[in-house]
């Protein structure tokens, strides 16, 4: 007997609408490089956006070590979808943070040298392209959850907590990296 929720979308379907709003995400940060200024939102406004991402960032690696643990430890599946539901909300602030930040404030080059050059150069890829893959990971792993098939979203999750969780690290390490490098 099958413990599956009925799904409410085919697993065919989710799979080309994580393809498009991946596509899309990835699209729309790519495009907002070239928005003309006068769309763009205030300065003032975003100058603050990079703490306030770092900062998001950092609760939403915190939140999901609390989902992990919830379930891991304690066996609590109501508290680890609270924690990683919460994890998700915020990354996808984040997400919207980020995107109003590359709008609005010029890019800062890293003016550090030597061995923490390398290392800071080293973390800034790894976290840019982990975070870009994680995005559907993300989904699949609530998608498999909320379809009641918790083999396929326990396989995934095992996957997707480790990349998630460095993404959530590394984020708020390049900031510390490079804040001292801001010209606003």
């Amino acid at each position: 007997m099958s413990t599956e929720k009925k799904s409410w979308i085919s697993d065919k379907n989710f799979f080309w609408l994580t393809v498009g709003i991946t596509a899309g995400v990835i699209s729309i940060v790519v495009l907002l490089k070239f928005l003309p200024d006068a769309f763009r939102p205030n300065f003032e406004f975003a100058k603050h956006l990079p703490l306030a991402n770092a900062i998001i960032n950092t609760t939403v690696g915190v939140f999901i070590l609390f989902g992990y643990r919830a379930i891991r430890f304690g066996k609590n599946k109501a508290a680890h979808q609270k924690w990683m539901l919460a994890a998700f909300i915020l990354s996808a602030l984040f997400l919207l943070s980020y995107v109003v930040k590359g709008m609005v404030l010029p890019e800062t080059k890293y003016g550090g040298e030597g061995a923490l050059k390398y290392a800071y150069f080293f973390i800034l890829i790894s976290h840019i392209l982990l975070a870009a893959i994680i995005l559907p990971m993300v989904l699949y792993t609530l998608y498999f959850a909320s379809q009641g098939n918790y083999v396929k979203h326990k396989k995934i999750a095992r996957i997707t907590f480790p990349i998630w969780m460095y993404v959530a690290i590394t984020g708020p390490l390049v900031y510390l990296l490079i804040s001292p490098y801001y010209n606003f």
